[in-house]
């Protein structure tokens, strides 16, 4: 079996190159550390409530299927009264149903309710991670 030899580093630093010295560098002070994403019990029930929501169930239905919905009895997921559990909701249905093609629209207004991309991409994490076990759909 072949071998390296050590080299014996207690020696002397070698010889640095003209022209190049070492300097210190002003850096930025570093923002704290972001917080772990983290969504709470009644948001994670909203996620978990939406895996059984369709894409239909985003849409307003128009006079003539009003009409229909309430002549044959259909029944339509209610929405959330909370409009920021509403958003979550919309957005959950969405990975459940087509992954990372939620509409930017829908992922804006995710945005605009105070949600984090972090948190975007731990729901995304959660749903593939049961739909891997076998649980999900």
């Amino acid at each position: 079996m072949a071998s390296l030899p050590i080299t014996d580093w207690s020696a002397a630093p070698a010889p640095r190159p003209r022209g190049f010295e070492p300097r210190l560098v002003a850096v930025e002070a570093a923002s704290p550390p972001a917080a772990a994403a983290r969504l709470s019990a009644l948001e994670w029930s909203v996620v978990a409530l939406a895996e059984r929501d369709t894409i239909a169930s985003l849409r307003e239905p128009g006079r003539i299927g009003a009409a229909l919905e309430s002549l044959f009895g259909l029944g339509r997921p209610n929405k959330l009264a909370n409009p920021r559990l509403e958003v979550l909701r919309r957005v959950a249905v969405f990975v459940w149903r087509q992954g990372w093609k939620v509409p930017k629209s829908e992922l804006a207004a995710f945005l605009a309710e105070g949600f984090t991309l972090d948190q975007y991409e731990l729901i995304h994490a959660s749903i593939a991670k049961r739909a891997r076990s076998g649980r999900g759909r």
